[in-house]
């Protein structure tokens, strides 16, 4: 099951036909009050949420969303008409896992519903834990330590995280990464990763400087140096 809030009719119900027509079950609710109502019945396989909506703001209920355990790690993708990088920012570090400027193509929103969908489930590394001076990673538990601290990063952070770690040394380029956590190829906006890739040093603190920048290629960790 998946959710939608959003106040416009025609994107909302765009959407919710497109999704109920490609194999997926969807929901779409005009207003926070009767999407909060069906989160206590039942509680979906993702949600998309909207950042300007009447009665509650969208990064209000992100936020919420976040700090309930029960949905703490519940995949969520924002689509708004908010494009800045001020914007995508703010609501990757609020907790989003993919941010969706207004106007989408249909094509490119199915195929982000599906990668952020399939990366949300099991992966081949959940056995595998790293340590690396003072930062410690367990895909298994998905849980980040930094100097025995948890620190709370959104589900692409940690699979961008998990991915730098698991190639050990190698320089991974910005298209690598897209088609690795994304799942497609995502013309245009490689700074996406760049951005991610900010919000995740922010979080990390002091182990943030474990990921390198290699100018005019990507990005790694290397344990070595």
């Amino acid at each position: 099951m998946i959710y939608f809030l959003e106040d416009d009719n025609s994107i909302r119900e765009l959407v919710v036909y497109t999704m109920n027509s490609t194999g997926y079950e969807a929901v779409g609710f005009s207003r926070p009050g009767e999407f909060w109502a069906a989160m206590e019945r039942e509680i979906p396989s993702m949600v998309l949420l909207d950042i300007m909506l009447p009665e509650e703001d969208g990064l209000q209920i992100l936020k919420k969303l976040r700090a309930n355990p029960a949905t703490k790690k519940l995949p969520v993708m924002m689509l708004t008409a908010k494009d800045s990088e001020y914007d995508k920012v703010l609501g990757l570090d609020s907790g989003a896992d993919d941010y969706v400027p207004k106007p989408f193509g249909m094509m490119e929103l199915m195929a982000r519903v599906k990668a952020l969908l399939r990366r949300a489930g099991p992966q081949e590394n959940e056995g595998q834990e790293y340590t690396l001076g003072k930062l410690y990673v367990s895909p298994s538990r998905h849980l980040v330590k930094v100097d025995g601290k948890e620190v709370s990063l959104t589900l692409k952070e940690f699979e961008l995280l998990c991915f730098l770690l698991e190639n050990d040394g190698m320089v991974l380029t910005r298209d690598k990464i897209l088609a690795r956590i994304w799942g497609y190829d995502f013309d245009g906006e490689t700074r996406t990763v760049d951005v991610h890739v900010r919000t995740l040093r922010q979080k990390l603190g002091e182990c943030g400087s474990l990921i390198e920048t290699v100018r005019g290629v990507g990005y790694k960790i290397d344990r070595r140096s």
